[in-house]
Order: structure tokens, then sequence, then C-alpha cells
């Protein structure tokens, strides 16, 4: 793939933030995302990657800004993509929920007009995404982490595809939406009345289809995170189905923190070490 368009590039720590855009064939937009490439990876010497997917109402800016991984992927040597969530556009179909549309595409291949025609987002990231990150930058391996929406992506695509990933983690996920409050209403929208397939896309489900496939999977969850009180992230249904596939789960609950970047980059640090001990058994 040659269309790669590089929009911005700033100097960071001993690295390169840059942000580039594509035309995505699967979502029949221009696709844009951020990647740090530590000094290593400028001067062509492979790295591991982890690729970062954002929740609800984020664009790649979010974690960009305000995750602040830079530094320690600097130290690490290792690339942080974060792809945006979402088609986008004014030919782009959206919604005035802002947990349906735009911004809140939960990773989905969409069945039902208006978004089957841009809405393939499983299609854009474990395919056409996946292999252009493969392709243009020097990665050894990647692994998948993400947060909330992005959690539940993360989660869903690790076990659904795990011969594309070494490892998996997530940050406050939405582990079954189809059991959740949002989740209902962007199912509805996007496959119809059907809920078993509705279940297909659910985090759980692919879990409890692939079974075991990683040594450790760490899931972190701020304890007073209001959409984890108010039952939207269904977390208790994560550590059910690891137990029934045997699948090793590190899930930690944090006193006092919420569900927001504060939350994120206070346990992003122990996400980079997990994923770099994984690329390095991997390598």
């Amino acid at each position: 793939m040659t269309n790669l368009t590089l929009t911005s590039d700033n100097r960071c720590f001993e690295g390169q933030q840059r942000y580039y855009s594509h035309e995505s064939t699967s979502t029949g937009t221009a696709m844009s995302f951020s990647i740090y490439l530590p000094d290593e990876a400028v001067a062509g010497q492979t790295c591991p990657a982890l690729l970062y997917l954002s929740g609800l109402t984020c664009n790649a800016d979010n974690v960009t800004h305000k995750g602040h991984f830079q530094r320690l992927c600097s130290e690490l040597g290792m690339i942080f993509i974060a792809p945006d969530t979402s088609p986008r556009g004014e030919e782009v179909p959206n919604d005035e929920r802002y947990y349906v549309g735009q911004g809140a595409s939960y990773y989905v291949d969409a069945k039902c007009e208006p978004w089957a025609q841009n809405f393939n987002m499983e299609s854009y990231i474990v395919e056409e995404f996946y292999d252009l990150i493969r392709s243009q930058f020097p990665v050894t391996s990647i692994g998948i982490t993400g947060h909330s929406m992005g959690g539940h992506g993360a989660l869903m695509f690790g076990f659904k595809y795990p011969s594309k990933f070494v490892s998996v983690s997530a940050i406050a996920p939405v582990c079954e939406a189809s059991q959740s409050e949002w989740g209902q209403e962007a199912y509805q929208a996007y496959f119809g009345d059907d809920q078993s397939e509705w279940a297909q896309y659910d985090a759980t489900s692919a879990i409890r289809q692939a079974g075991k496939q990683y040594p450790a999977l760490l899931v972190d969850q701020g304890a007073a995170d209001d959409f984890y009180l108010d039952g939207k992230l269904q977390t208790e249904k994560l550590p059910a189905v690891c137990r029934e596939v045997k699948q090793p789960l590190t899930l930690r609950y944090h006193a006092g923190f919420d569900h927001s970047y504060y939350f994120i980059q206070s346990v992003l640090e122990d996400h980079l070490y997990h994923h770099l001990k994984a690329a390095n058994l991997a390598g």
C-alpha cells in the first residue's frame, strides 16, 4: 500500500509522534491514525507494536494527547498505534445519540442501512489497517488494547483473531455489549432485531468460542466508574467466561478511579509492560 499521507510529524522524547491519513476500501472514506515511532523504528529497526482502540466519542487524538505513553515507548522501543473509532464525514451516516454512529462503531461490520456501506470497522481494523501497519512500518509483532468500547474491540479481536495478536489487554472494557444499554441501541441500529446476531459481537462470546489463547490477560477497571456502576460495562461477565475456558485473567479494580483518561494514564504503563513481555516471549 502506498497511499499513506503524512499529515503531522513532531519530535517527542526519543522518537516521532506522527499522524497519517489514507483512503480506506473497507469504509469507503478517508481514515486517519496516529503512530508513535521510537528512534529505532524511525531508523528502520523492527520493534514490537501496540494497537490501541479508543472508546465512544473519541478519535486518535484523545489517547495521543492524554495517554502519556510516549516517554515509556521511547525508552522501551515500542511502537504505539491509535486508529480512529469510525468513518467520518458529511456523507457518512450519523445519529444524535452519541453511542450510535460516528465515533461509536463498536468495531463491527454493520449489516443494516444506512450503516452497512461505511461502518465496516471489523474488516478495516483486522484486515486492511492491520496489513497496512505490517507493510508500512518495521513491526515485529502486534498486541492489542483499548478503552471502553475500544476495550470491547480489543478483547473481541484478540480472541477472534489470535494469530494476528501476541497479547491482549483492556481498560474499563464493555464486556457484553448486547446486554448493555449502549450496546443494545447500537446493535439494534447496526444489525436489526436478531439478538442472536448481537451476541456474536460480544467480547465474552469471542472468548467463549475461542477458548484459552494467551498466557495472560490484563484488565483494569476503576471502582468509581459510573458506567461500570450503572451496568453499562458488564464487567462481572468477564472473569466468569475466563474461568469457563481456563483463560488466565488479571482483573484489577482501582478504588476512586472513574472512566476518564486520568485513569487510563494511571494504568497504561502496566499495559505497555504487559505487551512488551508477550512480544519478547514471542520473539
